[in-house]
């Protein structure tokens, strides 16, 4: 009994036959457990699904797309050859928009060329062109105004037309005349206008001598500078224009420049005595007019009466020479015999001595 229980039980182990559930039957449905309900531990009878390697939905629909639309899709959406296209159709949609509608700022212009050749320029706005090759467009700035200083640094030495060095510093403001001409005409804008700066200021001050250079002559040296620029630019065709040139700077070599210093300084030291000198030939000359003219106005009334003309000029003339001195005048009725005169000369005459003899 023991051998034939144990025998069945190897027997039921190696055919898979699911244990009995220790909670009964109850159920009607074949699940491989005797119709009982299923142990919940126990291995279902499709077998033990695999989630680690499971496949993404994006990532079937990318193996039904590379099949050849395989094993069906998603509904309504293209597989295969179809959805490459599609793709292929988007993207170039993408590419026509992007390399034909181009935005120009209000200080902005577009030079468009037609495979390599210039075609146009576009004005300001939202502005449209055939797509990339066939057109490409070059967006210019042409209402920024860019400045070039000259020297980057250290000294600028240039020689005068009076065979002197002098240290020059100087800055020119530029911009673009013409879209077209900037792009196609030089090859690098900046460096050319940097060196037909240089040629242009260097001829010029060949022909300026040192004491215009560092004094007076500036805004000559910059408005010759400015016109011999523009000229070359635009024998060159360069589309460039020339705003303005400005000195900075204008000395002597820093070797010799206390020397200069200081015949700048005694240079200046003549001009304000010569500008003193004059002065006072001016006011002697208008003190003299005034005096002659004061002269033939009395010699006018002379003529009509010498005597009371003479008279009066000995009058005036008395009064003007003792108008700071202590005067007495004594009339001849009323004479004293004693007069205080250190009194009167220190102006501190007696009352009594003023009144007693009619002193005025």
């Amino acid at each position: 009994m023991v051998n034939s229980s144990g025998r069945d039980a190897l027997s039921g182990t190696f055919h898979n036959e699911p244990p009995k559930s220790p909670w009964g039957g109850g159920s009607d449905k074949d699940d491989g457990n005797g119709g009982g309900p299923r142990n919940p531990w126990s291995v279902p009878p499709e077998g033990r699904r695999s989630r680690a390697g499971s496949p993404s939905a994006l990532d079937e629909l990318w193996r039904r797309a590379r099949s050849g639309g395989g094993g069906g899709g998603l509904p309504g959406v293209p597989t295969g050859a179809r959805l490459w296209l599609l793709i292929i159709a988007g993207l170039l949609a993408v590419w026509v928009l992007y390399t034909s509608i181009h935005p120009i700022g209000p200080r902005e212009k577009g030079v468009v060329t037609f495979l390599g050749r210039y075609s146009g320029t576009l004005d300001p706005g939202i502005q449209f062109t055939l797509p990339a090759p066939f057109q490409l467009v070059d967006v210019v700035d042409v209402g920024n105004i860019r400045t070039e200083n000259f020297p980057n640094s250290g000294e600028n030495l240039m020689l005068t037309g009076d065979q002197n060095i002098v240290d020059l510093a100087y800055s020119v403001r530029w911009d673009v005349r013409s879209a077209s001409a900037y792009v196609f005409q030089i090859a690098d804008p900046r460096e050319t206008v940097r060196a037909t700066a240089e040629s242009a200021m260097r001829a010029v001050i060949s022909t300026t001598s040192l004491n215009d250079a560092i004094g007076e002559g500036r805004s000559q040296i910059e408005a010759e500078a400015q016109v011999a620029m523009q000229k070359i630019l635009d024998e060159y065709g360069a589309g460039i224009r020339i705003q303005g040139v400005a000195i900075q700077k204008a000395a002597a070599p820093a070797q010799v420049d206390d020397d200069f210093k200081a015949v700048t300084a005694a240079q200046q030291e003549a001009e304000s005595n010569r500008n003193n000198a004059n002065a006072y030939a001016q006011r002697v000359i208008a003190a003299s007019q005034g005096e002659a003219a004061e002269f033939d106005k009395i010699y006018e009334q002379y003529k009509l009466a010498p005597e009371v003309t003479k008279r009066r000029l000995y009058y005036e003339t008395m009064e003007a020479v003792l108008a700071n001195t202590n005067k007495t005048i004594v009339e001849a009725p009323g004479v004293n015999s004693y007069l205080p005169l250190p009194a009167l000369r220190r102006g501190n005459a007696p009352a009594d001595a003023q009144n007693s003899g009619g002193a005025k």
